[in-house]
Parts: C-alpha cells; sequence; structure tokens
C-alpha cells in the first residue's frame, strides 16, 4: 500500500510540475521583419513615405526646387533683361525623357509686344539641347505653371543642365511676371563660373546659341533683383 501511495504522488508531483512549466515558458514572438525591430508597413504606408516634397508627388520628373517654395513674383524691364539669355542650373539625379520645360507664370501684361522669345535647355558643357518654339503666344495667357513644348524632346543623363529664358520685346515691367524664389542673388552662395546656380550670358539674342561659354556666367542683371524663376521637367 505505501508503495503505491508514492508512485502515484510521484506521478502527481511530475505532472503539476510539467503544467507549470508550460505556463512559465514565454509565447513565440512573430518575426521581425525590419532590421530595426520595426514592422514593415504596406507598400505605400507611412514607413515608406518621404517627408520631403518630390517632382514625382506632382506628375512631374525633377524641377529648381518645390512650387510651394516659389512664393516670389520676379519682374524686370525689356530693357533690363530683352536678349540676355537667364540661365537656371537644374540638376538630373537619374535618367530622363525631357520633353517640356515648365514655366511658372505669375502675371501677364495684355498690351505687350513680345517676339523672340524662348525656353531652352544646355549642358553642362553648354551646348543646347533642346528649344522651344516661339513662346510669346503664351506669355500673353493664362498667368499659371504651364508646360512648353520642348521642338524635339530628348533623353536627359543623369547631370547638371542649365534651363535657359530668352525674352525679347516690350511690356511693364510689373505685370510680366515670373515665380521664383526669394532668394535673389544668395542662390549662389559659395559658387563661381560655369556652375552658376543662377545667370546671365550674352546680349542682343534674337534666338538661342548653340553654344554658350558658361565661363562667361554674369551676376550683373541677378544682382538687381532678376529672382531666380522657378521651372520643371517633364
Amino acid at each position: 500500500m505505501r508503495i503505491t501511495r508514492t508512485v502515484a504522488g510521484l506521478v502527481a508531483a511530475t505532472a503539476a510540475a510539467a503544467l507549470l512549466a508550460g505556463c512559465s515558458t514565454p509565447a513565440a514572438k512573430p518575426e521581425k521583419t525590419a532590421s530595426a525591430g520595426v514592422t514593415q508597413a504596406p507598400p505605400g504606408g507611412p514607413a515608406e513615405l518621404d517627408p520631403e516634397p518630390r517632382p514625382q508627388d506632382q506628375n512631374l520628373l525633377a524641377w529648381t526646387g518645390d512650387p510651394n517654395d516659389a512664393g516670389h513674383v520676379t519682374a524686370q524691364s525689356s530693357a533690363g533683361v530683352g536678349g540676355r539669355v537667364t540661365l537656371v542650373r537644374i540638376v538630373l539625379r537619374e535618367r530622363t525623357s525631357w520633353s517640356n520645360i515648365w514655366l511658372g507664370l505669375a502675371g501677364i501684361d495684355p498690351n505687350a509686344q513680345l517676339a523672340d522669345c524662348y525656353l531652352g535647355v544646355y549642358d553642362a558643357k553648354g551646348v543646347l539641347r533642346g528649344s522651344t518654339a516661339d513662346v510669346s503666344p503664351q506669355l500673353m495667357t493664362d498667368a499659371i505653371a504651364k508646360p512648353l513644348a520642348l521642338q524635339k524632346p530628348f533623353t536627359a543623363e543623369p547631370g547638371t543642365y542649365f534651363i535657359a529664358l530668352l525674352l525679347n520685346g516690350s511690356w511693364a515691367t510689373n505685370l510680366l511676371t515670373l515665380k521664383a524664389t526669394g532668394a535673389g542673388i544668395s542662390v549662389n552662395a559659395g559658387l563661381t563660373p560655369p556652375n552658376l546656380r543662377y545667370s546671365t550670358v550674352l546680349t542682343g539674342q534674337t534666338a538661342l546659341p548653340a553654344t554658350l561659354d558658361l565661363t562667361q556666367q554674369s551676376t550683373s542683371t541677378i544682382n538687381t533683383g532678376w529672382a531666380s524663376q522657378w521651372y520643371a521637367v517633364s
């Protein structure tokens, strides 16, 4: 009788110990799906969102800056910029099929007499890669951000480019206006020709030349308040 009771006690004790061990063993943890212990969000979720605006957010390929920051309006007299080629530098981070230059037109002069007005693209060697037809009619209507088509789209490899603006004719200084940053001459901080971010070259032009000598970039007109225009690529 005593042996039977002892065996029964041992069986009961073993069962109780096993039950307690099962209760104290922690449950298996789910695998982490990110290296830092952060669970990955589904595609497009919060973990993948970049807080900085990107051109692709607005169906554009590149821009000189967030258009939300281009709140400044810049104007110049025809005597001040007529016939000058104004250059704004843009850097492309990836291969891009370039078809349009977007310009922020802030205001129009209904009585302006415009002719031989162009937008174009120069590469870092000063070679003209593409240009629009005369955009004078588009500068007379719809004060909005608008795409102006290159006559021949081209494939732009990653690198530095300069968007060129050429205006000719007569207009009221404070009526024909363009969207720009408020940086003014500060935009060229730390830079010298041929790498100025904002500059002018040449005078007396009625068409965009096939090549430019970028070492001749000047800030004399820029320093009078002709602020750096906003452009984008599509």
